[in-house]
Order: structure tokens, then C-alpha cells, then sequence
């Protein structure tokens, strides 16, 4: 059935390209309707005049409430008022976890400019003057940029990232209250107007089934709270049953709605007999004519939400609340609540279609100017828990519905897609998930992204679709997983995916650099990577993914041995792109997590040194010379006396770099007594040559020119005549400064 792709907003989309960054934003559905008052007060926000610092508007609702979508909307129409280009960041990740500042002011830096470099990660995150949080607000200075930060979880992760630059524009995007930023009027979105409701059913379900049955329709958006991502799933799971009528799914919502309540609402004892009779009461609609073929599909029939096992709390649930569970909706469409959101400084929040605030923006707190950070900035709360989503939400009711529904192909890529990095996927890594051809991936993906289940993500930079899950169902997803999937099976494909980006990375290796040796065996036609030029959009362009996959994978600890060739692989393939030392730095902190977690005190020392090797290059000594240190420790566990050179030089360097020419000459010492115990002649000329100079910074001449003397001994013996030039002409410079009363 073909669906309507034409969009419904009374703005203009700004044209493609004409803005760089434009296209980072995430794609969304074709389909928007309403939220209108809301776009104006957005508009009017950002048309008020700004002082001091980038202004803040903020987006606050439930998931669902389609604050992403909104928000990319504007962005799109506000774009053209930004000329330096659209950033986009979130801020948490699907299982709610929060992202440091740090992290996604790097990811920020790389978007404004992907040639300048980007600072090293510091030792907390968190933070005003972390490094990159630092470098992201001096790069902003003096240009138009407009940021979109999705999901922010708190303050926290906001302030560190906002510049005392007005010509820029932060877009925040957010579950609860940003409480602790001064000047933020939040636009709370609630669920859409009746209209619009009506609209978006209509266009999605396609036909006359809307039209010929309005009344249906409203109860339908009324059971969803006329929240846009439940009026999808149910849109989606009327498209796969053309012949039931839309009164039918409003009362199948609010069955399912009524089932999830009192199984939420039963107390602890009697939780086992509730998750009993939704079970037997799913397994009688899955037989109902017309359904029981396509609910048979999956294996399951009629069982998306299988009873969860006594004691475990479903991800997504409130834990101690059961007793205050929601129940099915009954107000208005209109009136639907957004959840209570508050904003320190915040006067007016806009909803439904209420007039936008206007008027100028308010003065900065505590009578302090707005280039101030303390006169906008206060002390926040701790981080904020994520908002999670009750069983008993119109979204997980429709979900339920949906899910039953699907065949078991797609149901299991569902609920694979979750071991995903960042939870996005484009066909190579989904067919490597499920064991699949591509093509086959692709169809799949392609049904669920039309059964509303999958978001779909702005193209990989080879131009390869990509798909993500969605947050507000992840949780529910993962659950199923773990229901649904034995561990094995789980574990096998989390091995599939990164043996596939291993044989990825080695064969973008081959192609990049042909003298570095062969590549794996060919991939199959679909997967391969073409040329040189294909292989580095791709390292590129999944550069996250890939230092994702790794990091998820060193996380959970069970599969090091796949882990560890794709860091290899990757240390060996990434400086082929120019890759940022960030990237370098994260790859050598993963081995060195592995190598502590196993015990190989060797391993851990090289990770070690070629960090404090990182942060020596990019002159932040200090850093250096405590990795350096912890890298002589483990070598000496290890009994590796090159290791323990290598450290002593290194933290030597460090010392002569920041000045200290005492304990430089120290530290040089003791590593020129190890390489000559080894023999190493080369090394030693060298070392004797580094004591003399930290000896002459200490006006301690007639060491140094004893030093010298012997560094001019051993590469004599070596054969070595630049060596002996250059250690000739310092010893000149030397004897010429003593003779000069130096």
C-alpha cells in the first residue's frame, strides 16, 4: 500500500546542503503534522536578542512525544540563519546511560572542523575545563553555529559545552528538568491536537479507514495519549491487518493497556498469577481469525510481553511504584499532559496551542553580567536518573501490539539490532548480527523501519543506509532479548559482528597501504569495500561504530580475544586516514583495560608508554610522566629491562620538557646504566648525550663535557659520523660558552 510522503509543516525546510552539518541531522519520518504554537515559540526564542553567551532553547517531553523530530525540524528551518553550519550530539544512549560533556565535545570539534586537531580525553569528563569542553567553546567564538543536543540528561552535560558567544544557538532536547541554567523558558510538548491526530493516523494508515470511521480514530489517538511514536506503532500494526477496523485496535490498545496496569498494580505475591492470565489472555488473540497466521509467525504467538521471571524488574520500569501505576486514558486528546518539567528562571512553558511567550530576554540572575558563568550557571543536582517508561505507557501498549505481530525474521533482528554499537546499524553489520546475506538484512530492516519499529539515520559516508533503534524502545527490546534469545545465541552474534569488522578494517588496511601486506579473504560482492577512496569513507564514517563495538565489547569481558584483533586491526589501519591521537589514545586505554584485566603486566606497559608517548606529543607532560611511571612498574613486574628503558627515557623527557633539569638528568641516568647493561651501544651514545645537556642546564660543565667526550667514544666505535658531528658540535657549543664566562 502506498503511503503519503509529503510533508504537512507550514515552514520551510532549508535547501539540502545549502548549511554544512545539515546532513548529520537525523533523517526522521517523512511524515510531520502539527506543532505548530511549538515551532513559533521556538522561532520567537531564538529571534530575542542574546547577551554574553549562546542562548538555550529547550524541548521538554516524554519519550515519544517526538521531541527529536521536532527538533530537527527546526534546526532544518533555522538553519539558514547559521551559516557556520548545524552540530548534533546526544547526550545519552538508548540504555540511558549519560554521556560525559567531554565525550561529545569531541565529536563536536570533529564536526565544526574535521581538520584541526582534538584535544586528548582529560582525567574527569566532567567539567568546564576539561580540555575539549575548552577547545569546543574557543572554536565557537565569533561564529553562527547552531547546536543540537539530543537527550541531555541534566545540566551537567549542558554548561560545560555553552560559549560566551551570542551569535550561536544551543537546541536542547530533554526527558526532565534542566535545572541549574539560568534564561531557559522550556517548550513543553504534550500530545498532538485532535486534528493533527486525525492527520497523522490518516496519512500513515492510508485508505479511507480513518475517514470512514472518525470516531474510531479519536478513540484510537485518545488510547495513545496522542503521543506521535504510539500513533505510528499502531499505525504500523493497522497497515499489517488491512481488515481490522480501527475501532477494534483502540480497544485492543486499552485491553492491552488494562493488562500491563494490573500486572504493574499486582502486588509482589501475586505478580506470577497476573503475568498468567496476560499470557493466556495474548495467546487467545493471537487465535482470533485473521491474526493467528501472522502472530504464528514469530513462534511466539500473541507473546511479545512474556511474563517476566518473579524478582526481575522490567528495564524501563520504576521499581517500589507498582501501586501507582497509570491507567488507561481518558482525558481529552488536547489536554494530555506532558509530566510535570520545571527550569530554574523558567516563566513560561508553551503548550498544546497556547500563544508563544514573547518579550525581551530576561535579565542574568544575581544581578551579574551574561558573560559571567556564575551569574548563569548555578550548582546542579547529581546527574538525573533516565525518565523511564512504565509498562502501563500507551507506548509500550502499542509496542506489544506491534511486536506480536511480526514475523519472526524481523522480530529477531529486532531485538538483535540491540547489540549494536550506539544501537545503529546499516545491512553489513545487521546481516553479520542474524547470520544473514545482506540483501536479506536490507529487505528486513527496510519492513521494520515501515512497521515504524527503526529510525532511520543520516547515510554512512559510502552512502549505505543506516538504521538505529529507537531509545524509548530499547529497554523493552533488550528485555525481550533476554526472554527470547539464549545467552549462546546472544554471544555468538555480538562475535559474528566483530569478526566482520575485523575482516572490514584489515581489508580497508590492504587497500589503503597495498605495501603493508594482504588482505583477508575477498567478502562477499555486497560487503566489499571497492578502492582505496571506499575504504577510507568507511573508516571514516564508522570510525564511532568501530570504537564503539570495541569498547562494548572490552566492557562486558567475554569476548577479548575477537576484541583485541579489531584494535589491532584498527591501530594498524586508522593512522592510514590521518585518525586523531583521540582516537589512537582510546584504542591503547582498551588495551591496556584488557591486558590489567588478564594480567599480562607486559602488555599493560607498552599500552601505557605509547600513552604517556600521546600525551608527551601533544605537550601535555604532566600526563605523560604519570603514564610513563606507571609503565616502568608494570615492565618491572614483567622483568622487561627494554620496557623499563623505554619508560625511564620517557619520563626522563618529560623532566628536561618542563624544565626540571635535576631530576631530567636522574632519570637519564638510570636509563643509561640499563641500556648498557643490555649492550645497547646505540642507545647508550645517545643517553650520554641527553646527561650532558641536563648537566650543562645546571652549569654543571665539566660533567657535561665528560659526557660528551664518552657519547664521542661509543659512536666512534659504532662507525657513526653524524652522530659524532652532531654530539662534536654540541661539545663545541659547550666549551665555547665555558670559555665565554657562561
Amino acid at each position: 500500500m502506498a503511503r503519503k510522503t509529503a510533508t504537512m509543516d507550514p515552514g520551510p525546510d532549508a535547501p539540502a546542503g545549502a548549511v554544512p552539518g545539515l546532513d548529520r541531522l537525523p533523517g526522521g519520518p517523512a511524515l510531520f503534522v502539527g506543532r505548530r504554537a511549538e515551532l513559533a515559540a521556538l522561532r520567537a526564542a531564538a529571534a530575542r536578542p542574546a547577551i554574553g553567551r549562546s542562548p538555550v532553547l529547550v524541548l521538554a517531553g516524554r519519550p515519544g512525544s517526538g521531541r527529536t523530530t521536532l527538533a530537527v525540524r527546526f534546526a532544518r528551518t533555522a538553519a539558514p540563519a547559521y551559516p557556520d553550519g548545524v552540530l548534533f550530539a546526544r547526550l545519552s544512549a538508548p540504555d540511558g546511560g549519560r554521556v560525559p560533556p567531554a565525550r561529545a565535545a569531541r565529536l563536536l570539534l570533529e564536526q565544526l572542523d574535521p581538520e584541526a586537531p582534538v584535544p586528548l580525553p582529560g582525567t574527569i569528563e566532567d567539567g568546564r575545563d576539561e580540555p575539549a569542553c575548552v577547545a569546543l567553546r574557543e572554536a565557537l567564538a565569533g561564529r553562527k553555529v547552531l547546536l543540537v543536543l539530543d537527550d541531555v540528561r541534566d545540566a551537567g552535560q549542558l554548561w560545560p559545552l555553552l560559549a560566551d558567544e551570542p551569535g550561536c544557538l544551543v537546541l536542547a532536547t530533554t526527558a526532565g528538568p534542566l535545572t541549574g541554567i539560568e534564561d531557559i523558558d522550556p517548550v513543553i510538548l504534550g500530545g498532538l491536537d485532535r486534528q493533527a491526530s486525525g492527520e497523522l493516523l490518516a496519512d500513515l494508515v492510508g485508505g479511507t479507514r480513518i475517514s470512514c470511521d472518525p470516531v474510531g480514530g479519536a478513540d484510537l489517538a485518545e488510547a495513545c495519549a496522542a503521543r506521535p511514536a504510539a500513533l505510528r506503532l499502531m499505525a504500523g500494526w493497522l497497515r499489517g491487518d488491512p481488515k481490522t477496523a480501527v475501532t477494534e485496535a483502540a480497544r485492543e490498545l486499552t485491553r492491552v493497556l488494562g493488562e500491563e496496569s494490573a500486572r504493574a498494580a499486582a502486588p509482589k505475591g501475586e505478580a506470577s498469577k497476573a503475568a498468567q492470565v496476560a499470557k493466556a489472555a495474548q495467546a487467545s488473540k493471537a487465535a482470533k481469525p485473521g491474526q493467528a497466521g501472522q502472530a504464528g509467525q514469530s513462534g511466539k504467538p500473541g507473546n511479545p510481553g512474556r511474563p517476566e521471571k518473579p524478582g526481575k524488574p522490567v528495564p524501563g520500569s520504576t521499581p517500589g511504584k507498582a501501586g501507582k501505576a497509570a491507567k488507561p486514558p481518558t482525558t481529552p486528546v488536547s489536554s494530555t499532559p506532558a509530566g510535570p518539567l520545571a527550569s530554574a528562571g523558567s516563566s513560561t512553558s508553551v503548550k498544546g496551542g497556547e500563544k508563544p511567550a514573547e518579550g525581551p530576554a530576561p535579565e542574568p540572575a544575581d544581578g551579574g553580567t551574561a558573560g559571567d558563568r556564575t551569574a548563569w550557571v548555578k550548582p546542579g543536582p547529581e546527574p538525573a536518573e533516565p525518565v523511564p517508561v512504565p509498562d502501563s505507557d500507551p507506548l509500550i501498549g502499542a509496542f506489544t501490539l506491534l511486536y506480536g505481530t511480526l514475523p519472526a525474521a524481523q522480530a529477531r533482528m529486532l531485538r538483535t539490532l540491540t547489540l549494536a554499537p550506539a544501537q545503529t546499524a546499516d545491512p553489513r553489520t545487521a546481516s553479520a548480527l542474524v547470520g544473514c546475506p545482506a540483501p536479506e538484512a536490507a529487505a528486513t530492516l527496510a519492513a521494520l523501519v515501515e512497521r515504524e519499529l527503526l529510525g532511520q539515520e543520516a547515510p554512512a559516508a559510502d552512502g549505505s543506509p543506516r538504521y538505529r533503534v529507537p531509545g524509548r524502545l530499547y529497554p523493552r527490546l533488550v528485555r525481550l532479548r533476554e526472554l527470547e534469545d539464549r545467552p549462546a545465541e546472544t554471544e555468538l552474534a555480538r562475535a559474528r559482528l566483530l569478526e566482520r569488522l575485523v575482516r572490514l578494517t584489515e581489508s580497508a588496511r590492504a587497500l589503503l597501504d597495498p605495501a603493508s601486506g594482504p588482505g583477508p579473504d575477498p567478502l562477499p560482492a555486497v560487503l566489499r569495500l571497492d578502492s582505496a577512496a571506499h575504504a577510507r569513507e568507511w573508516l571514516l564514517g564508522e570510525r564511532d561504530l568501530l570504537l564503539g563495538a570495541v569498547a562494548d565489547a572490552i566492557g562486558q569481558g567475554d569476548l577479548d580475544g575477537s576484541a583485541g584483533r579489531l584494535v589491532t586491526a584498527l591501530l594498524r589501519t586508522l593512522p592510514l586516514t590521518g585518525a586523531a591521537p583521540a582516537d589512537l589514545y582510546r584504542l591503547h586505554e582498551l588495551v591496556l583495560t584488557v591486558a590489567e584485566r588478564h594480567g599480562r603486566p607486559r602488555r599493560a606497559s607498552a599500552a601505557l608508554l605509547n600513552l604517556g608517548d600521546l600525551q608527551a606529543a601533544a605537550g601535555r607532560w604532566e600526563q605523560a610522566v604519570t603514564h610513563y611511571r606507571a609503565a616502568l612498574e608494570h615492565a618491572r613486574s614483567a622483568g622487561d629491562e627494554p620496557l623499563c628503558a623505554r619508560a625511564l627515557e620517557g619520563a626522563a623527557g618529560c623532566h628536561r620538557a618542563l624544565g626540571d633539569a635535576v631530576r631530567a638528568a636522574d632519570w637519564y641516568g638510570r636509563a643509561l646504566g640499563l641500556r648498557q647493561s643490555m649492550g645497547d651501544h646505540a642507545a647508550e651514545a645517545r643517553l650520554l648525550a641527553r646527561v650532558a645537556e641536563a648537566h650543562a642546564a645546571q652549569r654543571r660543565f665539566d660533567e657535561a663535557d665528560r659526557e660528551y667526550r664518552a657519547a664521542l667514544a661509543v659512536l666512534r666505535r659504532l662507525g657513526d659520523e653524524r652522530g659524532r658531528e652532531a654530539v662534536g658540535a654540541a661539545l663545541a657549543d659547550l666549551r665555547e660558552r665555558v670559555d665565554a664566562g657562561w
